[in-house]
């Protein structure tokens, strides 16, 4: 499992810096009188900081970004970095600070001088969330990056300032392994396994194999697995760091989709490893609130299942009953992942009467034409629980925007011959299947859906993120728990 690289957190040391071997990074601002650390190397290096700050390279920065010195004169370090950070910027600005500290931390030791700086604790979060790479699978040896140590003026606060950040960048490389990973590493089983491994953090986890999800009446999640070689799983993870009833998550966990018989195109269905992403959210929120051990209840759900084409796939045109007992007219096999997610909805439900319930899934591609990959789509039948989930979202970074539900829409969904079908119209297709899931949720549940196809995937490295796997909703689900259902 990829790790955030440990974070050493020491006094300041005026005199070890100028020894100091790797990369120093220092924060600053232009404009503004440096702290004692950021003068003392200045005097080292013969006035090149104090030169680089007033320079344009640096004014023409944004705040977070970083400027580099290779081989500054009168230190040991190969390079210094400046990064622009006024003490106001933000807790967004100092996290892409850290991310650029990240980018430019080379394979030698790294000191970070932050001083009294007051988003120190940022800085290190976002480094850590930047600082991930994933190579589970080359065979080339990877150098083991050297030590990095923060220097500052409180350390022992500083580092528990930081603990929370960087626990949370630990659950998100988690959950950023289990997207990356290829199907056929990443089956239903082995799935199922890492989840079942969390146990050692004080999860409670329970693993639904198909004997029991057919004695459930689970047959539209089984209906999807059903051509595949790979066991269809549920898993159910408990975290009961409080009483009362749960929050639930619930994420959609189809480990590798070929559309079924409805087929994807070729081109780009490598990249449907990823059609997991909602359940790797789920299991990554869960692992944060284990492991900064949370004061609230709750419980998240996966299904596990991989939609593949053979004698014994499910067709277009097949009815299949749901859990809940209504039928469902299967009109498109790739509309595979609501079909998974009714199921569980209810099952969550049923069992554990949850005070809301919040489902996560790289749903539709029709929130990618609407959204783009900046934001995820979120439905919701309650606008206080959308309302801390937006807040959330904004907190942490993560671009989220509520999108509409209503009847006209869920008009779409009507079929000749069953009590629904699984998809409406061309037109509003990433709406039609929220209401499709609206349709498993009971009268008076808080319910909200986040649609996040566009963002669990990024084509190109972020302030946060390298490219590919990217964790979202992680850090969103943690925040939304401490904010709104943890117990003071």
């Amino acid at each position: 499992m990829t790790a955030p690289p440990e974070l050493r957190f020491a006094p300041v040391a005026l005199e070890e810096i100028a020894g100091r071997g790797g990369r120093v990074a220092v924060l600053a601002e232009a404009g503004v009188r440096p702290d004692a650390a950021v003068r003392r190397i200045d005097r080292l290096a013969r006035g090149a900081v104090a030169r680089a700050l007033a320079s344009p390279a640096f004014a023409e920065l944004k705040t977070g970004e970083a400027l580099e010195l290779a081989f500054p004169a009168g230190l040991a370090a190969e390079a210094l970095l400046l990064v622009r950070l006024g003490r106001k910027a933000g807790a967004a600005a100092a996290r892409s600070a850290g991310g650029a500290i990240a980018r430019a931390r080379g394979k030698g030791e790294l000191l970070i001088v932050a001083g009294a700086h007051p988003l120190a604790a940022d800085v290190a979060t976002g480094f850590a969330l930047a600082a991930y790479d994933f190579s589970a699978h080359r065979t080339a040896p990877r150098p083991e990056p050297g030590t990095v140590t923060v220097m500052a003026a409180r350390p022992e606060a500083l580092a528990d300032a930081a603990a929370p950040g960087t626990a949370a960048a630990a659950a998100v490389h988690f959950a950023r392994d289990l997207v990356n990973e290829p199907a056929n590493v990443l089956t239903t089983t082995e799935f199922a396994a890492r989840l079942s491994a969390m146990r050692e953090l004080g999860l409670e986890v329970e693993v639904l194999e198909e004997d029991a999800l057919v004695r459930l009446g689970m047959r539209t999640l089984l209906a999807v697995g059903q051509g595949s070689a790979s066991p269809s799983r549920v898993v159910v993870m408990q975290w009961k760091g409080a009483g009362g009833p749960p929050l639930a998550l619930v994420g959609k966990g189809v480990v590798f989709d070929t559309g079924g018989i409805s087929m994807k195109p070729a081109a780009g269905m490598e990249e449907m490893t990823m059609d997991m992403g909602g359940a790797a959210v789920v299991a990554g929120a869960m692992r944060a609130l284990a492991l900064r051990r949370a004061r609230a209840h709750v419980v998240g759900l996966v299904g596990l299942v991989e939609n593949m084409p053979s004698g014994s796939a499910q067709r277009p045109g097949d009815v299949v009953r749901s859990m809940k007992g209504d039928t469902v007219e299967v009109i498109n096999t790739d509309a595979e992942g609501r079909l998974v997610l009714a199921d569980v909805l209810w099952y969550a439900q049923d069992r554990f009467t949850p005070s809301a319930v919040i489902d996560l899934a790289t749903l539709t591609g029709a929130i990618m034409i609407a959204l783009g990959h900046e934001n995820a789509g979120l439905f919701a039948n309650d606008d206080a629980l959308a309302g801390a989930i937006l807040a959330a979202a904004r907190a942490e970074g993560e671009g989220a925007w509520r999108m509409p539900l209503g009847e006209g829409y869920d008009k779409l969904l009507k079929s000749r011959i069953a009590d629904m079908k699984n998809v409406g119209t061309r037109e509003g297709g990433a709406i039609s299947a929220a209401c499709f899931l609206q349709r498993f949720i009971r009268p008076g549940t808080p319910w909200a859906h986040l649609d996040i196809a566009g963002v669990t995937l990024a084509k190109e490295a972020g302030a946060l993120w390298p490219k590919g796997a990217t964790g979202w909703g992680v850090r969103m689900l943690n925040r939304l728990v401490r904010d709104r259902y943890e117990e003071r």
